[in-house]
């Protein structure tokens, strides 16, 4: 895969190398070299609309989601590992954020951040180190492997698009993110100026969607987001 993506990754690593993204100040070739690091690990990735000053670069107006959601609605077919597509889509717009397409390679368990640092300080003490990223000082998103569909389909939990982040509000707590979902991947970044960033990226393994819960469970109930009465899966 490296080998047949040097010749479009070389070429955009030159041209872009020295120029900042001029709304953010984020060297480009830098953020391919994230996203790229992500594509190796297997997360399918979409392009995502963007800040465009206060607001979204999808000129909706009143975006439930300003630059938190893929720029079109053929996003699940589009989700690639190539990097040679990845290349040319930041060569048409380097400020792009990007969404990776859950339920194929991995889910995410996504909470907020209060519960997510007490569950990550437990989570290395029990030795799971898997890829985790902040979504600004508001969540916390936990990489784990997928579930996929297990023989049993009354275990298989398909995600809807209803639980996308436009939802937040409707569902504070615990979210899992399986297949037929979506979230942002870093470097991304959101309108009121704050980051999707990795606390620890995505060459840790996945570690399973089930022993993460657990320690999620116990910590958004700790901190009030009760996950019994407000997690969602989707």
């Amino acid at each position: 895969m490296e080998a047949s993506s040097s010749r479009w990754t070389s070429w955009w690593q030159r041209r872009e190398r020295e120029r900042a993204t001029a709304a953010t100040g984020v060297d480009a070739a830098g953020r391919l070299d994230l996203l790229l690091g992500a594509v190796r690990a297997g997360f399918p990735l979409a392009p995502a609309a963007h800040p465009a000053g206060h607001r979204c670069s999808c000129d909706r107006v009143g975006c439930p989601a300003p630059a938190q959601h893929p720029v079109s609605f053929a996003w699940q077919s589009q989700a690639t590992v190539d990097p040679e597509q990845l290349a040319r889509w930041l060569s048409r717009d380097p400020q792009a954020n990007f969404i990776t397409a859950t339920g194929r390679a991995h889910d995410v368990l996504d909470v907020p951040a209060e519960a997510g640092r007490l569950a990550l300080e437990r989570l290395d003490a029990l030795g799971v180190t898997g890829p985790v990223a902040a979504v600004g000082e508001d969540r916390y998103l936990f990489f784990t492997a997928t579930r996929g569909t297990p023989v049993d389909e009354d275990e298989w939990w398909p995600s809807v698009l209803d639980s996308t982040p436009d939802t937040m509000s409707e569902h504070p707590g615990l979210r899992w993110h399986c297949r037929g979902s979506y979230t942002l991947l870093p470097p991304a970044s959101l309108p009121d100026g704050s980051e999707v960033r990795w606390l620890r990226g995505p060459e840790h393994a996945l570690p399973d969607a089930l022993r993460v819960l657990d320690v999620l469970t116990d910590a958004c109930t700790e901190v009030g987001a009760v996950a019994e009465e407000q997690w969602l899966i989707g």
